[in-house]
Parts: structure tokens; C-alpha cells; sequence
């Protein structure tokens, strides 16, 4: 109990550890990690999926088609003229472009009439780095117009406020733009690693602030005031009416996308201007209108995709503003940040600290860390909630690496002690298991279905007396060798060598699938194997083995058994000693194999197999169906025509026709010569013909030795 309290004191204080570190980090923002964030939030997009924009927000596109019809862009002033008259019926018709160089005087007098005329024209313009180029005061004095003339200070605001200032500007000609209803700047920025997430919707240019292209067309489409609240951090948001826009401290407005490129409804600028979109389609729409041709498009990169219209970014700020559909990164948002960042890490090491093992604590990281995601994706595609998952998820990272380094440590101290008391006693698979679990050290062990495999060399005995100890040994291990290795290749623990006999188990102290189908493999495969080495031997002048192997499976203790000096892992019971003793009976039946019905009945799908013998062994009552294990999968034809006439004589045998049964056996001896079931049952057939059997005799051999 002491140990455990210490273990969760220490891993309670790596957690508060971790919790401190996930706050340090949350603060400061390192650069790389907040733009793993920001991926994380770019991906949150593409899994959410699109959204409905208001219909009231439609794009004008001069497009492909458009170009391919009307000629090439730029158009000439009168073409654009013809599109400002056919947008009429909107409410407000925004152009994200400028017309800043003249042209014809008649064609850019015709544009301005038209602007003039249409009166629901808001025209672009936009902000430069270089004010190599003074505009006019014409020009200065209509974008004035449009300049913020609301600004309120909130929460003991400053004047100080960040704003986003430019020196030199490109307007548009007054003999275009005398009449419009309003200007906007269509600039925007892009963040650092160059992707567009938000929309800066305030510039400073000179002594005066300017909306950009959405806003001052937002604000012609509400009819209200346009008013800039700032906070003692810089820019708080902007109001049109009774709408508000949450803004950063720069002005800019996070964009929630409605989808790829595409999402609003466009409509080819050739198709307005001939008339083949009606007025009804553009009444009391709100219409941006912008060059999307690939050869001069204005594309840019966002989150949801690589090749958005710049235009479209207009109408995304439109729309969200129409909709009050906000991407919300609040104070309640960065408390929801410090809560996960503070109880996640001291929560989870607590859990951790129950976990067993390695395995159990990696599951558990695997659900706490989808669980941070699932829920963050949560509030964000139901509430648009913008959390940090990145920084949520890091103290939770360093708090899983922290203990599971602690707990390393702590059972490698453990590792080394076993290691060395036990690396040769052991296999390195058990050695292995024992490592995940040291309490299987304790004298002892548990209760587990497993298949037990025993082989041995016949004849070893006289073989020693003819051989030198050296050539003894090196033909041993020879044949050891490639014997435990079939075994372990088949998942098998190989138990204990004793003389020439090899005792191996399977499913212990591993769990493996199959097992009995593994044993039998293993079974068949070393008669195979031995039957490659006996070759070899011949070559070379050196005797040839033979082999018997029995197979069975059941329930078994396994465990480490021995005294506290000394101790093997095992397995003991009546699965294990009928193994033995099945390995015993091929002296008896003359074959190779021998399994019992529990394995026959486990893998008779699998392998050729026929039952040799009903055999009660020793000290057990219940008679066990012994099998000989013939080959792979259906077997060879001539394996397959053996088993078929033994199982007939074995029929006739077992109805008590012994002169039937001899016949058939020796029918099947003179087909297969040498086949040692049939010879005994020859045998068996001509004792019972001398003397017939009690009139209660059950066919079952009594087995008198072990």
C-alpha cells in the first residue's frame, strides 16, 4: 500500500508538473507550436464540412467565359458600364477592383454616369507599401467620405490602438468614382506561414481610419453607422446597426468559411450584362463582384482551399456579419484553455498511476488524447469556438512521457534484477512476459487451457553406447537445434529438454491463436525437418534417428514452480502427462504422431489424421480416441487411401469379425508395407481368434505402462 501511495504522490506531481509546463507555453506561443495549432484549426475546417451562406450575398465573377466572350481583361469602361447599369436591382453592388489609371475620357465619363446613375456602388481600392505616387485630392477627398467616423472606447479604452497603417494608397479616378455610394479597400493580409484566415477590416491611412470592401458595403446594405469600439488591448470590434463584429486587437475578423471556393452563388459577369440573370436574382442582394479568370485570378490560400477567390473572402466577412456566425476566441474560450491545461495533466497522471502496465497507459493516452480532440471539434463545428487544442493537448503529451519515463525507470531497476537472476532459466519469450508482469515470479501459477507437445529419440539408449561422447553430443545438438527451433517459430515455449526428449507448450505463458493447430505444425514439421537431417547424416556416414512425438491439449497449471533457488516455468497436470504418455505409445503403434481426440477435434479440418486406438491409460477411467497425425490440409492420395482402408478394418475389428478384420488389415499391410497400426491389430486379431473377448468388451486398450 506504501508503494502504491507513492506512486500516486509521484505521479500526481508530474502532473501539476506538466500543468505548469502546458501554462508556460500557453503564454508565451512559441512560434512552431502555434502554427501546429493553427494547422489543427485549419483541419477542424475541412472536417466540419461546408455551410450555407445567406443568399442574400451573391458574387458577380468575371470569369473565363466572360473574358472569352467580352474580350480581354481589363475591359474596356463601357463594358463595365453596361455590367454597373444591370446591377441596378441590388441593394448594394461592391467591385473588388479599382480604377485608378483614365482611359478614354468619354468611356471613363460613361463608367462614372453609370456609377453615378446605379447609386448603390461601393468601388475598391487599395493600400501601398510605397507612396511613390501622391493621389489626387479629388481622389482623397471622396474616399474620405468613407473614412470611420465612430470611434468609442469600451472598458477604459485607448487611443494608443494598433492599427494597421500603409503610406502610399491606388484610388480610383474621380471621373469614375464621383458618384459611387462608397469606398473600401480590398486589401488583405496573410499570416505568417501565408495562409488567409482572417479579414482585416480597419486601415489607417494618413489621419484617418477606412473600412475595407465588406464592411463599407455592410454598411450601405444596414443603413446604419459604422462604429470602431476599442479596448485597452487595441481593437475590440465594430457595430453596423445592432450588428457586432468581434475583431483582434489589429482589426481583423477570423473567417468562418463556408466551404471551398464556390460556396456563394455566382454568377457569370457575361450573364448579367445580356440580361440572362433577371432582376429578381439580384434584388435586394448584397453583390460582390470580382475577377476570378485563371490568367489574371486573384486566388488565395486558405484552410479550406488552396485557390479561393479573393472575392470570395469579401463575401465571407459579409456573410458572417449578415449571419452572426463568428469564429469566437473570447475570455470564456481562454478560460476554457486554462481549465483543460491545468486539470487534464493532474487527472490524467492519477489515472495513469492505477494503469498495470505500459499497454494499459497508452490506451489511455490514445482515448484522453481523442478525447481532447473529439471535444474541441465539437465546440468548434457546433459553437465555433476557436480553442487552442495544440496547447491543450501538450501538457497531456509531457504528463504521459514524464510518467511512462518514471515508470521506466522505476521497472528497469526491476528489469536488470531479473535479467540477471533469470535470463538462463527462462526463454527470452518468457523472459519477456515476465518482464510486463513480474508477479508471475511468485512460486505458483494459474489455471490455462494449453497444448502440450513431448518428443523423443527412439533408441537413444543404444545409440549413446555406439557413439563417442563428442559425436554424441554434436548429433544431439544437431537435432536439438533445429527442433526448438520449429517450435518457437510456431509460438511455442519450449519447457525443458530432458535427455534426448523435448517438452514444449503452447499458449502459456503467451495467450496464442490456434495453438493446438500450432502444435501440430510444429509435430509435423520436425518429422519433415528430421527427415532432411537423416539425409545429411546418411551422406555423411552418421547414424539416422527416428522420432516420437505426442501432442495434447486441456487444462494445466503453468507457472513458476521449484524452490526459491530454484525454479522453472512449467506446466503440470493430466494434459501434460497424456502427452507424454501419447509420445510413449508410438514404440507401441509404430508410428511417428500420436494426438488425442481433444487436439483432433481442434484441427481435423486441417490435417490429415486416422484414429489408431481406443487407450485407457493408466489411472484413468475415461478411455481417450487416440489419432496418428498423417500430414497437412487432405494429405497426399496415398495417405489419404491408408487412412480410408485402416478406418474400414478398424470397423470390422471393433464388430468383433476378427477374421474380416485380419484380412483387411493384412490387405492393407500388402499395400502398405511396414504400416505398424495394422501389424499390431494383425496381431491383436489373431489372439482374439484363439480367444474371443468378453461379450462386454468395448474395444478399448488398457494401457499397463506409462
Amino acid at each position: 500500500m506504501r508503494a502504491a501511495g507513492s506512486q500516486t504522490a509521484a505521479f500526481a506531481a508530474i502532473g501539476a508538473a506538466a500543468a505548469v509546463f502546458g501554462l508556460f507555453f500557453y503564454w508565451y506561443k512559441p512560434v512552431f507550436i502555434a502554427a501546429v495549432d493553427m494547422e489543427a484549426a485549419d483541419a477542424f475546417f475541412k472536417l466540419r464540412g461546408e455551410s450555407e451562406p445567406p443568399a442574400r450575398v451573391v458574387i458577380v465573377a468575371v470569369d473565363e467565359r466572360s473574358i472569352n466572350e467580352l474580350g480581354r481583361w481589363p475591359w474596356p469602361r463601357t463594358v463595365t458600364a453596361e455590367l454597373v447599369r444591370a446591377l441596378v436591382p441590388a441593394r448594394v453592388a461592391a467591385f473588388d477592383m479599382v480604377f485608378s489609371e483614365p482611359t478614354d475620357p468619354e468611356d471613363d465619363a460613361e463608367l462614372g454616369a453609370a456609377v453615378e446613375g446605379a447609386g448603390n456602388v461601393v468601388l475598391g481600392f487599395f493600400f501601398r507599401e510605397d507612396s511613390t505616387e501622391e493621389p489626387s485630392p479629388e481622389a482623397l477627398e471622396l474616399i474620405s467620405r468613407s473614412a470611420v467616423r465612430h470611434i468609442r472606447t469600451i472598458d477604459g479604452g485607448t487611443d494608443a490602438v494598433p492599427w494597421i497603417g500603409f503610406p502610399g494608397a491606388e484610388l480610383n479616378i474621380p471621373a469614375v468614382a464621383a458618384g459611387a455610394a462608397g469606398f473600401g479597400t480590398f486589401n488583405i493580409l496573410a499570416q505568417a506561414d501565408g495562409y488567409y484566415r482572417s479579414a482585416h477590416l480597419l486601415y489607417r491611412y494618413r489621419d484617418a481610419v477606412y473600412p475595407s470592401l465588406a464592411v463599407e458595403a455592410l454598411r450601405l446594405y444596414l443603413g446604419g453607422d459604422l462604429v470602431v469600439h476599442t479596448a485597452p488591448y487595441g481593437i475590440d470590434s465594430i457595430s453596423i446597426g445592432d450588428r457586432v463584429a468581434p475583431l483582434d486587437e489589429e482589426g481583423a475578423l477570423t473567417l468562418n468559411f463556408y466551404g471551398p471556393g464556390g460556396a456563394f452563388t455566382t454568377y457569370s459577369a457575361v450573364d448579367v450584362i445580356e440580361g440572362r440573370v433577371g432582376a429578381e436574382e439580384l434584388a435586394d442582394r448584397l453583390v460582390f463582384v470580382g475577377v476570378t479568370e485563371k490568367a489574371v485570378y486573384d486566388i488565395r490560400n486558405t484552410p479550406v482551399d488552396p485557390v479561393f477567390p479573393g472575392v470570395e473572402i469579401h463575401a465571407t466577412v459579409a456573410g458572417n456579419v449578415l449571419q452572426g456566425r463568428y469564429i469566437v476566441r473570447d475570455s470564456g474560450v481562454v478560460l476554457i484553455d486554462l481549465l483543460v491545461i491545468v486539470l487534464l495533466p493532474v487527472l490524467f497522471a492519477l489515472l495513469l498511476s492505477r494503469a498495470p502496465n505500459t499497454t494499459v497507459s497508452l490506451a489511455l493516452f490514445v482515448v484522453a488524447f481523442a478525447a481532447v480532440v473529439a471535444v474541441n471539434f465539437h465546440l468548434f463545428s457546433t459553437y465555433s469556438l476557436r480553442t487552442s487544442m495544440v496547447f491543450q493537448a501538450l501538457p497531456l503529451i509531457a504528463c504521459y512521457l514524464a510518467t511512462e519515463a518514471y515508470r521506466n525507470l522505476v521497472v528497469e531497476r526491476k528489469s536488470r534484477f531479473i535479467r540477471r537472476a533469470f535470463s538462463t532459466y527462462v526463454s527470452p519469450q518468457l523472459l519477456s512476459e515476465i518482464l510486463r508482469d513480474p508477479e508471475k515470479l511468485k512460486l505458483g501459477g494459474e489455471k490455462r487451457d494449453v497444448t502440450v507437445l513431448f518428443s523423443d529419440i527412439r533408441g537413444f539408449t543404444s545409440l549413446s553406447e555406439r557413439l563417442k561422447p563428442d559425436e554424441l553430443v554434436a548429433l544431439l545438438n544437431a537435432y536439438l537445434s533445429p527442433m526448438t527451433r520449429i517450435v518457437l517459430d510456431e509460438e511455442g515455449m519450449l519447457d525443458k529438454y530432458i535427455g534426448d526428449a523435448v517438452m514444449a507448450i503452447f499458449n502459456a505463458p503467451v495467450p496464442v491463436k490456434d495453438h493446438q493447430l500450432r502444435a501440430c505444425n510444429a509435430a509435423v514439421s520436425m518429422v519433415e525437418k528430421l527427415a532432411e537431417l537423416n539425409a545429411a547424416w546418411k551422406r555423411q556416414g552418421l547414424p539416422e534417428l527416428d522420432i516420437g512425438i505426442g501432442v495434447n491439449c486441456g487444462e494445466a497449471v503453468v507457472g513458476n514452480m521449484g524452490a526459491e533457488l530454484k525454479f522453472d516455468y512449467t506446466a503440470i497436470g493430466d494434459a501434460v502427462n497424456l502427452a507424454s504418455r501419447l509420445e510413449g505409445m508410438n514404440k507401441l503403434y509404430g508410428t511417428r504422431i500420436l494426438i488425442s481426440d481433444s487436439v483432433h477435434a481442434a484441427v481435423n479440418d486441417r490435417f490429415l489424421a486416422r484414429e489408431i486406438d481406443l487407450v485407457r491409460v493408466k489411472g484413468k477411467a475415461r478411455p481417450c480416441t487416440v489419432y496418428e497425425l498423417m500430414d497437412r490440409g487432405g494429405g497426399a492420395e496415398h495417405k489419404r487411401a491408408l487412412a480410408r482402408l485402416f478406418a474400414e478394418a478398424l470397423e470390422l475389428y471393433r464388430a468383433r469379425c476378427f477374421d474380416d478384420a485380419r484380412e483387411a488389415f493384412a490387405a492393407v499391410v500388402e499395400r502398405f508395407p511396414g504400416d505398424g497400426p495394422s501389424l499390431l491389430y494383425m496381431d491383436r486379431c489373431d489372439q482374439y481368434r484363439k480367444k474371443p473377448p468378453p461379450a462386454d468388451w468395448d474395444g478399448v486398450f488398457t494401457a499397463t505402462t506409462k
